[in-house]
């Protein structure tokens, strides 16, 4: 009986280390430790989700439940961290109550959930008991703590990619944010707008490779607008410089959209590394897209349509666009596959059957989403009953 309890003592303590490493790495240590105890919950818990949108619902009933998904992974990997503490604590105890089980789990649980009714009665158990009670305090306090952090860097991330709803549409696509930035038509030069949307949006990215990297949780918090994502705005704004910079080299914002588009591309590959997804380091440009020539030609003239200046032909475009796009379109199409992003147009497939949503225009709209004798109703929402604000 001796050995038994003292290898029961032995696995309690490796159990509480190895308890331990896990909430340390994922709620103190500000980079991504790939802790096993938080992947496996993780994974449960998308697996459960996974199966409770299985089978025909519309995105937004998809979306609604799929927003449970990552507060619920937090709410199952705190459960399971008191669980395995409770356990390690009970089986370090064994050595000092005779062997008793029960007596083991009730002097664990009574400190680990500060409920006092079992009180230790010699000095080995004492010493447990009270370090029982001092991690069931300081798990959850961390717990506690770590929340403010990721929500504040979700209501960062949050904040611009609302704000582009008005220039890319939603769901957002690339070529949207140049019909409706009107380059060309707009009264002031469109050229330094969107060198500051494309400076702004380089910040943004830099700011989500950081947090997203750390804060893993992050990269499955959806947005509070179905239609709205964080990795669908910032693949749209890379497409944008990616158009911009092959159809009108001489007018865009030449240094400003190469480094959004590095940042953009450097942001997706530091994520998906994060969650374990494959990264090709040195990509070949001249490598297949998944969009096709004609998808991009269609882009082309829907541009053609406010005016935009076009200063090559499409055929010539299409190797210099395909050349930036390669850089990112693997690795976001994944990112997009793996957190059901909205099924937005240039996003890749889901795990789901969907057809491509174009953005949102209300019906008395040209495809530019103004009339073209009225600037000022760009962005305006028609109002009717049932109809989302996308």
């Amino acid at each position: 009986m001796s050995v038994v309890v003292w290898v029961c003592f032995a696995a309690g303590t490796l159990c509480l280390l190895a308890t331990w490493a896990s909430v340390i790495g994922s709620l103190i240590v500000p980079r991504a430790l790939h802790s096993t105890l938080s992947g496996i919950t993780a994974g449960a818990t998308s697996l459960l989700f996974g199966l409770a949108t299985k089978g025909k619902l519309s995105y937004e009933r998809r979306d609604r439940i799929l927003a449970w998904q990552s507060p619920m992974s937090l709410l199952v990997r705190l459960i399971v961290w008191v669980a395995l503490f409770d356990l390690a604590f009970t089986l370090m105890l064994m050595p000092f109550v005779d062997g008793d089980i029960w007596r083991a789990a009730s002097e664990a649980g009574s400190a680990m959930f500060t409920l006092g009714y079992a009180a230790p009665t010699n000095l080995g158990n004492t010493i447990l008991v009270y370090a029982a009670a001092y991690t069931g305090l300081v798990v959850v306090a961390l717990q506690i703590g770590y929340l403010p952090t990721l929500y504040a860097a979700f209501n960062k991330r949050e904040e611009d990619v609302t704000l582009l709803v008005s220039r890319a549409g939603s769901p957002s696509w690339g070529p949207e944010i140049l019909v409706r930035t009107r380059f060309g038509r707009a009264s002031q030069d469109s050229t330094n707008e969107l060198a500051e949307l494309y400076q702004h949006w380089e910040r943004w990215a830099a700011a989500v490779a950081e947090s997203h990297s750390a804060y893993l949780t992050l990269v499955w918090f959806r947005s509070p607008a179905p239609y709205s994502n964080w990795l669908i705005s910032l693949l749209s704004v890379m497409d944008a410089a990616a158009l911009q910079l092959s159809l009108s080299p001489s007018t865009a914002p030449n240094t400003r959209a190469r480094l959004v588009l590095r940042m953009g591309f450097t942001c997706l590959n530091q994520v998906a590394r994060a969650v374990r997804i494959p990264v090709e380091e040195d990509v070949d440009p001249d490598a297949p897209l998944e969009i096709t020539f004609d998808d991009f030609e269609a882009a082309v003239e829907l541009l053609k349509t406010v005016d935009y200046p076009v200063e090559v032909t499409a055929e010539q475009a299409w190797p210099h666009f395909r050349g930036w796009r390669a850089n990112y379109e693997k690795v976001a199409y994944a990112l997009a596959y793996s957190i059901d992003a909205p099924p937005a147009k240039w996003s890749g497939t889901r795990r789901f059957e969907f057809e491509p949503i174009v953005p949102f225009r209300p019906k008395n709209r040209t495809a530019s989403g103004v009339r073209p004798d009225d600037p000022q109703m760009l962005g305006r929402r028609s109002r009717t009953p049932g109809n989302a604000d996308r």
